[in-house]
C-alpha cells in the first residue's frame, strides 16, 4: 500500500505541478511581459501551491483511506509535496537563462514531453491504450496554456495600465 500511496503523490504532484506552472507561466507572460513575474509564479507554486496540494492530498487520504492507513497517508502527502515542487522548480531554469519568450515555448515543449511519458507509462502499467491515455492528457495540457494565454492577454488589454 504504501508504493501505492507514493504512486499516487508522483502522479497527483507531476501533473499538477507541470499543468499549474506551465497555466501560470503562459498568462503571466502573456499579460506582463515580465520575466521577473514569471519566476516570482513559478517559486510562488513551487512552495505555495505544492503545500497546498499536499494538504489536500493529506484530507483526501485521510477522507478515502484508500492509501492503507496513516502510513500512507503520509508517503501520499509528502510524495505529493515532493514532486510538486520538483516539477514545478524545473521551469525556472529556462526563463533564468534564455529570454522569456524563447523559456515559455521550451517550456511548454518540456511540459508537454514529460506529460507524455508519464501518461505513456502510467498507461501501460494500467493496461490501458498509451495512445489514448497520451492524447487525453496533452489535449487537457494544451487547452489549459491556451484559456491561460487569453486570460493574461485579456488582463493585459483591459488593465495594463491601471
Amino acid at each position: 500500500m504504501t508504493r501505492k500511496a507514493y504512486l499516487k503523490g508522483l502522479g497527483f504532484g507531476l501533473t499538477s505541478g507541470i499543468i499549474t506552472t506551465l497555466g501560470m507561466m503562459v498568462g503571466l507572460s502573456a499579460g506582463t511581459n515580465s520575466r521577473l513575474a514569471v519566476i516570482g509564479g513559478i517559486l510562488v507554486i513551487a512552495v505555495g501551491d505544492a503545500l497546498s496540494d499536499a494538504m489536500g492530498m493529506h484530507i483526501s487520504e485521510e477522507s478515502t483511506g484508500s492509501s492503507g492507513g496513516e502510513k500512507g497517508v503520509w508517503i501520499a502527502t509528502f510524495s505529493t509535496l515532493f514532486f510538486k515542487f520538483i516539477f514545478a522548480s524545473i521551469f525556472v531554469f529556462p526563463v533564468l537563462f534564455l529570454s522569456l519568450d524563447t523559456a515559455i515555448i521550451l517550456s511548454v515543449i518540456i511540459g508537454l514531453v514529460l506529460i507524455s511519458v508519464f501518461s505513456f507509462i502510467f498507461a501501460r502499467k494500467q493496461g490501458e491504450k498509451p495512445l489514448h491515455v497520451v492524447s487525453e492528457h496533452v489535449l487537457i495540457t494544451l487547452i489549459v496554456v491556451l484559456l491561460t494565454h487569453f486570460v493574461g492577454v485579456f488582463v493585459n488589454n483591459y488593465f495594463g495600465e491601471v
